[in-house]
């Protein structure tokens, strides 16, 4: 006589089954689905795509004849063998290579081919540095998500005398593009988003660290760095104090106005200072 499932046995043991996915056990973890990716994890990087200028070795398995290294024309064009002209240009490395085994395949010239491509040199996708960095000069972006902090430590970081304040321009959907980038900004926290994309083309613009200007009576006249909001005080302060013949009465700011012209102004110790400011300490009559 056959057993059915209804039996006691049957039952509690579809109850322990049930009790493990509910209570997160082994089984609980063989029924979620198999594609759902860990919280948290990185995004996949893009890959880089091959740009005109860049230098390229194209490798085809057990078909040594067919290696080629070439660079890639300015009209995103190669010739390879037994295909002729293959434009790859603007592609990524995978669809170059899958586009160029189709075609050995399509032709019957391999029967199943296996392409290979490798970026010798980066001559087609590159962007400048330009300004107060240690390295100024031409870079390339070897992958496809550079960042413009990234740049900026190929170039080895901003220089002594730079600004806080980047410039990036190029070229976004046709249009011209022009970003001022505060650099303490992006490592703020929530600041990831201000780390612009840096693509082809793009130029990055460093410029001098604003600057004060104090001489007179105070004990270290000279050039000094303007901090965000340094005030007349600090800007003293940083300049060592007055000396025992300055007075504070005798304090004159020499400031250029929008329209060029000099302006004298005795502002009070905690007014703002600006780039350019110049502040003379006169001597004490008494």
């Amino acid at each position: 006589m056959t057993r059915h499932m209804s039996s006691p046995f049957c039952v509690l043991r579809l109850l322990s089954l049930c009790l493990l996915l509910l209570a997160g056990g082994p089984l609980a973890a063989l029924a979620q689905p198999a594609s759902a990716p860990a919280a948290g994890a990185p995004a996949a990087a893009q890959e880089y795509r091959l740009g005109s200028g860049d230098v390229i070795r194209i490798g085809v398995y057990q078909n040594p004849d067919l290696t080629l290294e070439t660079r890639i024309a300015e009209t995103g064009l190669v010739s390879f063998p037994l295909l002729g002209n293959v434009r790859i240009g603007g592609l990524s490395v995978t669809a170059a290579e899958k586009l160029i085994a189709d075609g050995l395949r399509n032709g019957n010239f391999v029967r199943q081919p296996q392409v290979t491509i490798v970026v010798l040199q980066v001559r087609g996708n590159q962007a400048s540095v330009l300004g107060q960095v240690n390295r100024p000069g031409r870079y390339p972006l070897e992958v496809a998500d550079m960042r413009l902090t990234d740049l900026l430590a190929m170039a080895g970081g901003t220089a002594v005398g730079g600004a806080d304040l980047v410039v990036v321009t190029g070229t976004r959907n046709g249009r011209p593009m022009r970003v001022e980038v505060d650099l303490p900004a992006v490592f703020a926290p929530g600041g990831r988003d201000k780390d612009i994309l840096i693509l082809n083309g793009d130029a990055i613009w460093v410029d001098r660290q604003p600057l004060v200007y104090i001489y007179g009576e105070v004990q270290r006249p000279g050039a000094m760095r303007l901090e965000r909001g340094m005030t007349l005080m600090q800007a003293l302060a940083t300049g060592g104090g007055l000396t025992q013949r300055g007075t504070e009465k005798g304090i004159r700011v020499h400031r250029r106005a929008a329209g060029g012209q000099v302006q004298v102004i005795q502002p009070g110790m905690d007014g703002p200072m600006q780039d350019g400011d110049v502040v003379y300490v006169r001597e004490s009559l008494f």
